[in-house]
């Protein structure tokens, strides 16, 4: 492999998900083809959707066990509220990132009369030795962004072009948006060989140097290996493109719990089905509480 000739792409197709009652969602990890990038082992598309006057993003109560949810926002508001007490709008641009560890819950709401919904949510998982870590909450509102080549960069997670985001990550992680606001443009990314890739194109289409076209509802995957990527963003478009260095072996993912052990699963499902005290509850949740599928036995 030459950094003139980068393999193509493994494609793989997201699937539509029914996050709330009405509202889908385009869900790209994990799949059967492909478990994790790295450390991110979930990617949602959120929208872009437009909303009735009745109508919402509304997420009850639900607990997360061995791993960091992480919320990208590019159109619209959230309300997060979570059972350490944080109550925090994610708005666009920004990021929110609440770490489970050995356990939290929360609930995710747009904001009242809001019409309009478009982001990303991931989740990151934990390596074995953090999976118990006490639970935290943090609210980025300003990452590192800078304009080169036609097309605006703002940098999610990890490192790229001599940039480094605030985002407190616990394995070597890349989390890069990158948008085309006045016409196509190019952009020849220079990569960690060592980190396996993903690209999400979020809206418009992404061409590739190989041939391929990007467009959404696809999560295009590199193995490690690649060091540089040629891609040209159409006039318009927002793409997610995410990488890590590969997991020892995948985690085990049951309904919102993580962990590398079958064990630790299927005791978060009893404990939280049966109201125990490690998951806490969430202000306001007014009874809005989701329960968990049993865990096979």
């Amino acid at each position: 492999m030459t950094e003139n000739s980068p393999p193509s792409p493994n494609l793989i197709q997201a699937r539509a998900h029914e996050l709330s009652p009405g509202f889908s969602i385009r869900r790209a990890l994990p799949t059967r083809e492909q478990r994790m990038i790295g450390a991110w082992c979930f990617l949602d598309h959120i929208g872009p959707v437009e909303f009735d006057a009745d109508q919402g993003m509304h997420v009850g109560a639900h607990p997360h066990i061995g791993l960091q949810t992480f919320t990208w926002m590019v159109e619209g508001q959230i309300r997060h509220r979570d059972s350490l007490g944080y109550n925090q709008v994610i708005r666009p641009g920004q990021v929110n990132l609440m770490t489970a560890g050995k356990g939290v819950s929360h609930t995710e709401d747009s904001l009242p009369g809001e019409k309009r919904l478009h982001g990303a949510q991931l989740w990151i998982a934990l390596p074995p030795e953090k999976e118990t870590i006490e639970p935290a909450f943090h609210h980025y509102s300003h990452l590192p962004e800078w304009r080169f080549g036609g097309l605006h960069y703002t940098l999610l997670a990890g490192q790229f072009q001599n940039q480094t985001s605030p985002v407190a990550v616990h394995t070597p992680l890349l989390g890069l948006d990158i948008f085309a606001p006045n016409g196509g443009a190019s952009a020849m990314l220079h990569l960690n060989h060592a980190f396996e890739h993903g690209m999400m194109v979020l809206n418009g289409e992404v061409q590739l140097s190989c041939g391929e076209s990007i467009k959404p509802g696809v999560l295009a995957y590199w193995p490690p290996g690649v060091s540089t990527l040629n891609v040209y963003l159409t006039a318009g478009t927002r793409l997610l493109f995410i990488g890590g260095e590969p997991f020892p072996e995948p985690v085990k993912i049951w309904w919102n719990f993580v962990s590398g052990a079958s064990d630790n699963l299927r005791q978060a499902v009893l404990d939280w089905n049966r109201f125990h005290t490690r998951f806490g509850v969430v202000p306001g949740q007014n009874h809005r509480r989701l329960t968990s599928p049993a865990y096979p036995s």
